[in-house]
């Protein structure tokens, strides 16, 4: 039997994957996260372009030390074969105690044994007042009642 959650992908599994990717993220272990990715995995980043394994652990290891408070919710776009795009919204401050939402899409492609092998990720920040802040969970995974983007109209 096929692992569940290796490609192709149906409407269950990719959002499956898409959420064990949130809580990843969430848990803000650059370490456990980079996992997730094949060693020779490829990157967009915005602007920055990355190869493999060690280096999106340094890059995530980098970007959690300078985006406090991060909170992120993904949500499948769409799917097919071993393809998956997501939207996100996350919440973080930077150390001056400024807070900001940023808004993106990803797309993912995976490997034979489940591993993102691409992420080209297009990403914009917003900065907002503390009293515009949606994400209020303890640090950490988004509770399953907190809603998702579409029930927060981001």
């Amino acid at each position: 039997m096929q692992h569940p959650l290796l490609p192709p992908f149906n409407e269950e599994t990719a959002t499956h994957k898409v959420r064990l990717a949130e809580d990843g993220w969430n848990s803000r272990d650059a370490g456990k996260v980079a996992l997730a990715y094949s060693p020779d995995s490829r990157w967009r980043n915005r602007t920055q372009f990355l190869q493999g394994r060690e280096s999106i652990k340094a890059f995530l290891t980098l970007k959690w030390q300078r985006e406090l408070g991060y909170r992120l919710i993904k949500e499948l776009w769409a799917f097919r074969d071993n393809r998956i795009a997501v939207r996100f919204a996350y919440e973080w401050h930077d150390d001056s105690g400024q807070w900001y939402r940023a808004y993106g899409n990803e797309n993912w492609e995976f490997d034979e044994d489940g591993l993102m092998r691409l992420r080209i990720a297009s990403i914009n920040d917003l900065p907002i007042k503390e009293s515009d802040r949606k994400y209020y969970w303890p640090q950490g995974r988004r509770p399953d009642d907190h809603p998702g983007l579409s029930e927060l109209g981001l």
